[in-house]
């Protein structure tokens, strides 16, 4: 039979039986149109769960082709024998066998002879990366014969090829950044031809080979990535978004394909993939409402189903961003009900994550902190990785903290001071320098005198305020050394961009609580926004702007 006539025969039968029973019928067939039924057969017996049915390699057609291509290796043509070793590694023919061991001599000595041409080459390095152990020294000979090749004309399956070997080959401490290098270069031009599974891949090689020098190919392939978003599976826009959390890239465009797609896909996408949406919005600092609330509905639907690090991933962004969702008394439910027949199950750290960031949005875990706060589980938080470290005694605290201040009547155990910092550190949102530099000079116009005012001033409960001034009974402005007469505080908070969820006047949830607390603690916080005194040209408009914001019924302070 006519090759073009048989594929087109062969394309259109979807069971196994009916393909076993159209070669049956035929006399002659040539390696390419045998190896081409081994893989149709591949594509109808595999899925994503493996073999469905394991009888299909009793079958004495299958088992005829197999004698065929086990006995006859040498005679078949390159595309003949490459072709049936890839069918026969995804249907999981065992590597051991003589049929695999076979192929793959036969393979790797036309490989030593330099007889494949880059797309047998890719074909072998595409098979040889689907065995569990595949051999590195194959891989490294495929990839030098490639840099023989014109890399000019590689196709971009060939060119995604060569970035997944080096991924293995690198991993063994072979040394390939020249290769890379053009590589590279070769890549940039073609971004617009890439289908998203290529795309996916390549990104993913350049952060496991730490191209982070590739700034042109990432920001293309970031770039492209906006049109691929709706069409990329789960582990495809895994990859993508561990690229740009790798590469720090941030594309707006990115974010608002996100913000289309999840809604629709929240029900069928795998948990760890809602995890890596999350995470990249909490790193990238987007509070994304289209995202956050498909979550929060995802959540109340399949927690049950969720491992406990997925139940953390999906909440915890929550508090840090500072966000409550439509159905926030829905979600909290669910959580605490997750919580009463799960608590054990969780890893002490996760939970510890977990219980903090609902406190940054005032929901209290009040029938939990009883275990948290017991000697049984700061002893398991202090026996596992990173132990009690200034991070996790910080979160301790600022449970405590939270149920002293905020829920003064809870009588359950306390946190033992031992367990408690002395100061919160503010690593992600401390003050913005120049902005306070700004602030204490118009600060000083106003009151005349530095004496007025002081700045990162430590407070009762561990925080620090960026400027506190005092008043008497009168409303007079004390010297910041008198402590006597003191009737009212007011604490300044100085919040730069860094104190903000990314493009956005919300609050972080740490800066949100810090403020809240300090009400709690009798002073009268004051916010100096960013966005309200970046258009602030001098020292006297930066003084009446403080004036109206500080001393708003009041007249005449700085003049």
């Amino acid at each position: 039979m006519d090759e073009q006539l048989f594929f087109k025969k062969l394309n259109n039968l979807c069971t196994s039986k009916e393909i076993f029973d159209f070669l049956s019928s035929l006399e002659v067939m040539s390696d390419t149109m045998a190896s081409g039924a081994l893989q149709r057969i591949s594509d109808v017996e595999v899925d994503n769960n493996g073999l469905k049915n394991p009888g299909v390699l009793e079958n004495e057609v299958f088992r005829a082709l197999c004698f065929q291509f086990e006995f006859e290796s040498s005679k078949l043509s390159n595309t003949g024998l490459l072709n049936a070793l890839e069918a026969l590694i995804t249907l999981r023919i065992d590597p051991q066998s003589t049929l695999m061991e076979s192929l793959l001599s036969e393979s790797e000595a036309r490989l030593g002879k330099g007889q494949l041409t880059a797309e047998n080459l890719c074909a072998l390095g595409e098979s040889l990366l689907e065995l569990e152990s595949p051999s590195c020294v194959t891989l490294e000979q495929i990839v030098n014969h490639m840099q023989g090749k014109d890399m000019e004309k590689w196709s971009p399956r060939e060119i995604m090829m060569v970035y997944k070997i080096l991924q293995v080959t690198v991993r063994e401490g072979k040394q390939y950044q020249n290769l890379l290098n053009r590589l590279n270069s070769v890549t940039l031009p073609t971004v617009s031809q890439l289908s998203p599974n290529f795309l996916s891949v390549i990104l993913n090689s350049l952060v496991v080979l730490h191209q982070t020098q590739a700034v042109a190919l990432v920001t293309a392939l970031c770039k492209h990535s906006v049109n691929h978003v709706p069409h990329l599976t789960d582990c495809e826009l895994v990859n993508v978004l561990e690229a740009f959390l790798y590469f720090g890239h941030r594309e707006q465009m990115f974010t608002e394909a996100l913000e289309t797609h999840v809604p629709k896909s929240i029900l069928t996408m795998h948990p760890q993939t809602v995890c890596k949406v999350m995470e990249y919005c909490c790193k990238k600092m987007i509070l994304s409402k289209p995202i956050f609330d498909a979550v929060a509905e995802g959540f109340i639907s399949d927690a049950d189903r969720l491992t406990t690090d997925q139940i953390a991933g999906y909440i915890i962004p929550f508090g840090t961003l500072n966000y409550l969702p439509p159905s926030a008394s829905s979600l909290f439910r669910k959580l605490e009900t997750v919580l009463n027949t799960r608590f054990g199950h969780f890893q002490p750290h996760t939970l510890l994550n977990l219980l903090h960031s609902c406190v940054l949005i005032q929901r209290y875990p009040l029938n939990f902190l009883p275990k948290v706060f017991s000697p049984y589980f700061l002893q398991k938080l202090q026996a596992q990785p990173p132990g009690l470290n200034r991070v996790v005694t910080s979160q301790l605290t600022r449970l405590f903290v939270t149920v002293t201040l905020e829920c003064p009547f809870y009588e359950g155990p306390k946190l033992p001071p031992k367990y408690q910092v002395k100061a919160f550190p503010m690593p992600h949102n401390s003050c913005d320098v120049h902005l306070l530099k700004r602030v204490k000079t118009g600060l000083l116009y106003l009151l005349k005198k530095r004496i007025y005012f002081a700045s990162e001033v430590s407070t009762p409960y561990f925080y620090a305020i960026d400027i506190e001034i005092k008043l008497d009974e009168e409303g007079f402005v004390l010297p910041v050394a008198q402590c006597e007469e003191v009737h009212r505080r007011i604490a300044l908070c100085v919040d730069g961009q860094n104190r903000f969820c990314a493009n956005s006047h919300n609050l972080l949830g740490e800066e949100a609580i810090k403020q809240r607390h300090l009400q709690l603690l009798g002073y009268e916080v004051v916010q100096i926004p960013f966005f309200e005194i970046e258009s602030l040209e001098n020292g006297r408009k930066m003084a009446e702007y403080l004036h109206k914001k500080i001393f708003p019924h009041t007249y005449g302070l700085g003049k």
